[in-house]
């Protein structure tokens, strides 16, 4: 019988995460005769440098990197990992020291010491890079090292969410002989200081790691080596999986595959599905003669129809979004629902009428041909019949693989593009902030004084999450305001394995990044 419900039993680790005291170092490892795990998933790393990556790299940087915090199992706030210990030091949220574990070391043995630690961040803003992650580091003054292992943080205002930036991958401490200082590295290679080493690595094809004699840190592996493959769609994934060549998949899913994997018997395969935090939406340009009009955006709002898109492209494995920040964190709205309604095409044309635009509104729509799951181009044309049945648009469907759409966009040469966000780390803050502001995320500048100079500035003060409620409820209005960003749906976290492996319940962090180290063959213990 297919093995669904297991599961759905164990499925509160991703749901509903619960704090877990103590991060000590653990003695590990697990061999097996059978050979390293093997991960199949859809998204491939766009680069092997942190400093270059705000996407789905972070998902292979988790396991061969390290950083000073991370977040055990369990944990939904940063604990240490590279680091002892991390505090602020000051009242006002300004200040913040590490203390690094003792004899820290890189894979490749070279120590790794609170200089190192500087280095990497300083390198993120030195470099800069288009599709870096420097926006994170907007609250940063400076780094400064005041002994061999400890490092202090002076931030230019107060910032409660600042561990929380310290944990996300972007922050891998590197080697700084091995990674520039004012470039990025481009041989291929990587020596980080995570639970494994990377091995080798094929782009677009294949990660094979094993592991890390020199990591110290929380992670108690329970394999010894995992190989990643990259796949180009979710059905050769699953192929795949069903004929053994993969044990576990994720990251992908295909909704049709979900759908067959949830209703097909089988004695070999399990699926473990909870809640996400992973959202997708559309980006406006507002350089654009048409989206760069407010009417014209708020009457695709007004038009579009999540409820279809769910049902009829999804199959109901994703929900309607009706906020930037998703369901299941404090903060969470329903605003664009609460001013908009239900999808009417009088409430649409009226917008447009009074804005003085009665002719049909010609739009291009962009979408990744090759990141988010073979569902991306029927989703697209989904709303292209939704927009154009209003008898209000005429639109035009383009769509590029990732690392060239990343390109156009950082350009601004999509007029409405696609975009899915999986967080850097479980606060409304992280899908607020990084969309707002002259650099951001998106690569489309985005001005918004009140949300940037007021609203985040304000919540950052508080180290109590659950007292910053109205800030982001006011946050979320000024977007529904600005129409610039349309939510649409928000994910949900499917894992499918084989039947022999285990750890796939427990291997998501808070941003649903998979720990490779949590899965292990239930034939080898």
């Amino acid at each position: 019988m297919f093995n669904r419900n297991r599961g759905l039993r164990t499925v509160a680790a991703l749901a509903s995460i619960s704090v877990m005291a103590g991060c000590g170092v653990f003695s590990d490892g697990n061999s097996d005769d059978r050979g390293p795990i093997v991960v199949g998933t859809t998204s491939a790393p766009s680069t092997l440098d942190p400093a270059a990556s705000w996407d789905g790299s972070w998902e292979l940087f988790r396991n061969i990197y390290q950083t000073l915090l991370a977040y055990p199992t369990g944990a939904t706030a940063p604990e240490p990992d590279a680091a002892k210990g991390c505090r602020f030091t000051d009242g006002s949220n300004t200040t913040y020291r590490c203390e690094l574990r003792s004899d820290m070391k890189f894979s490749d043995g070279d120590t790794l010491d609170a200089q190192a630690v500087k280095h990497s961040i300083d390198r993120i803003r030195q470099i800069n890079a288009p599709s870096g992650p420097a926006g994170l580091l907007g609250s940063l003054d400076r780094v400064q090292v005041t002994g061999a292992r400890e490092v202090v943080f002076h931030l230019n205002k107060p910032d409660a969410t600042f561990p929380f930036v310290l944990a996300t991958p972007a922050m891998s401490i590197v080697d700084p002989d091995d990674y520039p200082a004012h470039s990025l590295r481009k041989d291929g290679k990587v020596f980080g200081s995570g639970p494994y080493t990377l091995k080798s690595y094929a782009d677009g094809k294949e990660a094979q790691l094993v592991r890390n004699d020199h990591y110290k840190g929380f992670a108690q592996r329970q394999n010894s080596a995992v190989t990643i493959r990259y796949f180009q769609d979710s059905g050769t994934m699953v192929r795949a999986l069903r004929a053994g060549k993969i044990d576990v998949t994720y990251r992908g899913l295909a909704a049709d595959d979900i759908v067959a994997l949830q209703g097909r018997a089988s004695k070999t395969l399990q699926l473990v599905d909870g809640s996400g935090t992973d959202i997708n939406y559309l980006v406006f340009n507002p350089k654009d003669p048409w989206a760069g009009k407010l009417a014209v955006r708020k009457a695709v709002a007004q038009v579009v129809d999540r409820g279809a898109i769910t049902h009829k492209i999804y199959r109901d494995t994703v929900d309607p979004l009706y906020s930037m920040v998703p369901k299941g964190l404090t903060g969470h709205t329903t605003a664009f629902y609460d001013d908009f309604g239900d999808p009417s095409v009088p409430k649409a044309r009226k917008l447009l009428t009074d804005a003085g635009i009665t002719r049909r509104v010609p739009l291009t729509l962009w979408y990744t041909s090759d990141r988010y799951g073979s569902e991306t181009a029927l989703e697209f044309r989904e709303i292209k019949r939704q927009l154009e049945d209003s008898g209000l648009f005429t639109i035009t469907l383009k769509s590029r693989p990732w690392k060239t759409y990343v390109t156009g966009y950082q350009k601004g040469e999509y007029p409405v593009f696609g975009r899915g966000w999986f967080p850097d780390f479980p606060d409304a803050e992280n899908f607020i902030a990084p969309f707002v502001g002259q650099q951001n995320a998106l690569g489309t500048p985005y001005p918004s004084t009140r949300i940037t100079d007021v609203l985040l500035p304000e919540s950052r003060r508080e180290n109590d999450r659950a007292d910053v409620v109205k800030e982001f409820e006011d946050a979320q209005q000024v977007l529904v305001d600005d129409a610039r960003l349309l939510p649409l749906w928000q994910g949900r976290q499917y894992v499918a394995a084989s039947d022999d492996v285990s750890g796939g319940e427990q291997s998501l962090d808070p941003s649903t990044i998979m720990m490779m180290w949590k899965l292990y063959r239930k034939t080898s213990w």
